[in-house]
């Protein structure tokens, strides 16, 4: 196996995980074009879906039901739009992906953080690509905080 960016987080880069079970990983997302949006890591080196032991499917099920209602329960979200995309780690000359699944909240109603307001216009249409997923610091931390604390309960 090549060096990998989800086999060998550092500290910095984990100040953003959310939950952590025996086999996967929960992270708010950089990218906050959808505010609570999360990417859901296997610990294990892994190739793609159909590589996956029925432990790691049956864990990533308890996490889909388990992750949706945190983000419906905290952040009101109104559903949640699943994808696995692998399409970046074949621009390398010689690929070697690593299973992770990303979550995008939608919302039907505006979402509140710290007082910023952030409104889903796409909301009943498929999710921007380009979209800009920049918010302040504060509120990126609000939200992971609150993921953390209702998913760690």
């Amino acid at each position: 196996m090549k060096y990998c960016d989800w086999c060998n987080l550092s500290e910095d880069d984990k100040q953003f995980q959310v939950y952590e079970s025996s086999l996967w990983s929960v992270f708010l997302s950089d990218e906050q074009d959808y505010i609570g949006r999360c990417i859901l890591v296997l610990k294990r080196h892994c190739g793609s879906m159909s590589e996956m032991t029925d432990d790691e499917w049956e864990e990533l099920r308890r996490l889909v039901c388990e992750v949706e209602t945190c983000l419906k329960t905290v952040l009101g979200a109104t559903l949640c739009n699943w994808s696995c995309l692998m399409n970046s780690f074949y621009k390398e000359s010689d690929p070697d992906p690593h299973l992770h699944i990303h979550l995008r909240p939608r919302y039907d109603k505006p979402v509140m953080i710290n007082g910023n307001t952030y409104i889903d216009s796409e909301f009943g249409h498929h999710y921007a690509v380009n979209k800009s997923g920049s918010i302040p610091a504060e509120d990126k931390e609000e939200v992971s905080d609150l993921l953390k604390e209702w998913l760690n309960r």
